[in-house]
């Protein structure tokens, strides 16, 4: 049999460029590796501004199915899992509290932030944990950190006296949830952490050297960010304003408390077609201790959406979302078009568990994992067998190929 050998045509670097910039990330990785001038376009892209982001969310997470303490990555697109041997050994020991911007927020055993790239395990630390008003650094005899001081105090009220802690056991509760959030007027991405006592705010621009501290408002659930404004949602449903553009930040209520219906969990996004959306979640099947040997810890019941008028202080119901779905976890909440993110399913919610239980790590219990259609509030697992995780918690990441610098650089 006689073999016929061929040569690919040599496009110019500009074209493929810009055919590459429209691939998905797993998609552009693999033509990347077709030929020599295939991967220097690839290499090109990824610092250049023309780069798109993969704009379909993987679901990020550990499994010991996998081998260990595997690091995967489920593709949504594809419906395939993708394993990241590098990142294993950089998280393994480490606790995830967001992810957004491509980035991962997580905590290390002395209970300090760093931003993580998923992809290149790229790390930029962020300011001391005892630079937030409620940690004071203790040290020992050589002048090292040894214990944090955690003062359990509101703007309002002492709660108790403070309590002494092991670097390692601060982060079992001080630390809740984290975003990152770009601020292109200021060239900056923004972290802004929810934290303990009593979920309160703190922000930090990455490159400062201290957390500036949001006072008096606590209880939040989920934040997000535009033109300036950090839009916060608490447990009861309050949405507060915060100005960071100023020297002084600034706050006020754009919508007070709902009555609407007692839920679980809060979550504020912003629509691709300009609204705010503020979404509630609730629970079925929900214990705080479990039977031994129960298979399920909790599951979501129901989410509703309502659209806010911030100017007539008030809420909207939401009935269907159109062409659009959300995602809702531990990452910052997202909205996105089921017509530009392939395998999406319209009118739909993708979620994850966020509770704060999920630091008790109850192995023997699932994930509350799944997609639910909002029209007749029918749940369907994502991937079969149901995926099972201790921590970090799984989470939905929009990757991002470029290196953290690049994508600073281009703010």
């Amino acid at each position: 049999m006689e073999i016929v050998t061929c040569q690919l045509p040599e496009l110019p670097q500009d074209v493929l460029i810009d055919i590459f910039s429209r691939l998905e990330t797993p998609d552009c990785v693999r033509a990347g590796s077709v030929h020599p001038s295939w991967r220097s376009a690839y290499t090109s892209l990824l610092s250049l501004v023309k780069y798109k982001q993969s704009k379909t969310p993987c679901l990020f997470y550990t499994s010991e199915y996998a081998g260990g303490k595997a690091v995967c990555l489920y593709s949504l697109m594809e419906k395939r899992v993708y394993k990241l041997t590098r990142t294993e050994t950089l998280l393994c020991s480490r606790y995830l509290i967001g992810s957004s911007q491509g980035l991962l927020v997580t905590v290390d055993e002395r209970s300090e932030m760093q931003l993580v790239h998923p992809i290149t395990c790229e790390q930029i630390d962020l300011p001391s944990v005892t630079t937030i008003e409620q940690v004071k650094p203790i040290y020992d005899d050589s002048g090292a950190v040894h214990m944090y001081e955690y003062s359990l105090h509101t703007a309002q009220k002492v709660l108790c006296p403070p309590e002494i802690v092991a670097l390692d056991e601060l982060r079992k509760f001080f630390q809740h949830k984290a975003f990152v959030l770009s601020d292109t007027s200021t060239k900056s991405l923004i972290v802004v952490l929810i934290h303990n006592p009593h979920r309160q705010l703190s922000f930090a621009r990455v490159g400062d050297v201290s957390w500036t501290w949001l006072p008096p408002h606590a209880f939040f659930d989920d934040c997000t960010y535009k033109d300036g404004l950090l839009y916060a949602v608490n447990t009861d449903g309050e949405i507060h304003a915060f100005d960071l553009t100023g020297p002084k930040v600034t706050c006020k209520m754009i919508l007070g408390k709902s009555e609407v219906v007692k839920c679980s969990s809060m979550y504020i996004v912003q629509a691709p077609w300009g609204d705010l959306l503020q979404i509630s979640r609730s629970f079925t099947d929900y214990e705080l201790e479990p039977e031994p040997g129960a298979f399920e810890y909790w599951n979501t019941g129901r989410i509703r959406i309502y659209k806010v008028d911030s100017a007539g202080k008030r809420r909207e119901k939401v009935k269907c979302l159109g062409d659009h779905v959300l995602f809702l976890g531990h990452n910052k909440s997202l909205c996105l078009s089921a017509k530009e993110c392939p395998g999406l399913k319209a009118n739909h919610v993708y979620f994850t568990d966020d509770s704060f239980l999920w630091k008790k790590g109850f192995k023997n219990n699932r994930r509350d994992i799944g997609i639910l259609n909002l029209v007749d509030n029918s749940r369907e697992e994502i991937v079969s067998p149901q995926l099972w995780s201790d921590y970090p918690a799984p989470t939905w990441i929009t990757l991002d190929l470029r290196k953290i610098k690049v994508v600073l650089n281009q703010l």
